[in-house]
């Protein structure tokens, strides 16, 4: 009789627990910490972030190409960054962010899925993104609008592989395919939660060494080698028309990454101001070893090259600037410096591809390097903040990376190459020689950077 008694309750509390436990337990400091909360300090910076990292587009990458091509190019390149702001803002919000970012947490043991490579539609359209959602200790909205400046600078880049002779139309369609099936897929496996794939391997990626700037990069030289060399290089010398302009350019793409790298901590605390002092000394380190180089090779340092270690600095510090400590991002400045310097000369020279602004040359080989470096330098014996959980040494931690990295350059160089292959077929990817000669400002926009008559 005991026995049947104790059943008969023991079924009624199992019945009734799911409804009776929680209504105990109201109040309990516990369960008040896992509701998310406003905290208007992180809100306050993550709207500064964004904003620095918009500006690193518009105004900041177009000023920075628009000086180094030609006087006939220049709004051509301008018009590149600008009109690439304005798709990816609008791909974004319609399918974009759902195919990054929708995807549920992995359970413990969970093999991997389709969701370790991209998202689901639940965000479809911004499905669920209302005002009062919030991601983490902020608006989701303004997470939105964060990673949507991240969706745009990356393909952006590529623009300095394919100055001054791809078409317009081309690099509408190409860029809009690019973002959805080699940005968002990228994104995701890095991004995206524990289920994703870099995550599983334990990668370190703080703000997109994989995602940006290897993507870009490798984007970029299958661009190159597809449209093939503009017309007279490298017989013919084509310096930059204004360098002024792209030293202002580089001043701003310094200034906004402190957004992109102090940023993507997505909230204001100790790792974020670590994240924008290693980013700083990272940046001056690249600059002076850069510097350095074209002193003893050249008798003197240019100011291009220094604006461009510069880059170098900024785009190899990226994916460590969440982990690395001060003097390992002195290392990493100066490694990149080095490994750029002879990307854009030696090797670019010796292959002979027309890589107009060094877009692989600098994004594509300073973020293989920032990569697999960050594996070295998050180590706490070189000062360092920690591996990632999956990791106890530098050789697993480097072994991850570079696993992220390949899988970057495969996915990117494959799908982009096929992308330009359809892109060609359907309208073609470069102007004819004429407009070539003539200058993309008129042939494609009937417009001139500098009217000299009007002056």
């Amino acid at each position: 009789m005991y026995r049947a008694t104790y059943s008969r309750f023991g079924s009624v509390f199992r019945r009734a627990a799911p409804w009776v436990l929680p209504a105990l337990c109201v109040g309990a400091p516990a369960l008040a910490q896992d509701a998310p909360t406003l905290d208007s300090g992180n809100t306050a910076w993550m709207l500064t972030a964004t904003a620095l990292v918009l500006f690193m587009t518009i105004p900041g990458l177009s000023l920075f190409y628009g000086g180094l091509v030609r006087s006939k190019n220049v709004l051509s390149v301008l018009m590149q960054c600008f009109a690439i702001t304005a798709l990816g803002s609008v791909l974004w919000a319609i399918i974009g962010y759902t195919l990054a970012f929708n995807a549920p947490e992995a359970q413990a043991g969970e093999a991997i899925n389709l969701y370790s490579f991209i998202g689901g539609l639940d965000k479809l359209f911004l499905r669920g993104v209302t005002p009062d959602a919030l991601s983490g200790t902020y608006p989701e909205s303004i997470f939105v609008m964060f990673q949507m400046t991240f969706f745009i600078i990356t393909p952006a880049l590529i623009c300095g592989a394919y100055a001054e002779r791809m078409k317009f139309s081309a690099m509408m369609l190409f860029t809009g395919l690019w973002m959805l099936l080699v940005y968002a897929p990228i994104c995701h496996m890095a991004w995206s939660g524990t289920g994703a794939l870099f995550a599983r391997w334990g990668v370190l990626d703080f703000a997109g060494g994989t995602v940006v700037h290897i993507n870009a990069g490798i984007a970029a030289l299958v661009a190159c080698l597809l449209l093939g060399k503009r017309t007279g290089y490298p017989e013919k010398p084509m310096p930059p028309h204004n360098l002024g302009m792209s030293v202002t350019g580089a001043g701003m793409l310094w200034v906004g990454w402190f957004g992109f790298n102090a940023g993507s901590e997505l909230a204001a605390d100790g790792v974020a101001g670590n994240a924008m002092l290693v980013t700083q000394l990272a940046t001056a380190m690249a600059t002076l070893t850069w510097m350095a180089i074209e002193w003893v090779k050249h008798g003197k340092p240019s100011v291009l090259g220094a604006i461009t270690g510069a880059v170098a600095g900024l785009v190899a510090i990226t994916p460590a600037s969440g982990t690395a400590g001060a003097m390992g991002a002195l290392a990493i400045g100066a490694a990149a410096a080095t490994g750029c310097f002879f990307a854009a000369t030696t090797l670019k020279r010796s292959l002979g591809y027309d890589d107009s602004l060094d877009a692989f040359g600098v994004h594509g080989v300073g973020g293989m390097i920032g990569a697999l470096l960050t594996g070295v330098f998050c180590s706490p014996d070189l000062g360092g903040l920690g591996f990632n959980a999956a990791h106890t040494d530098i050789a697993g931690q480097v072994m991850a990376q570079a696993m992220s990295v390949c899988t970057t350059l495969v996915w990117s160089g494959v799908v982009s190459f096929i992308i330009l292959k359809v892109v060609d077929l359907a309208v073609g990817i470069r102007v004819d020689a004429e407009k070539e000669s003539t200058g993309l400002d008129l042939t494609g926009h009937n417009e001139e950077g500098y009217n000299l008559e009007a002056v």
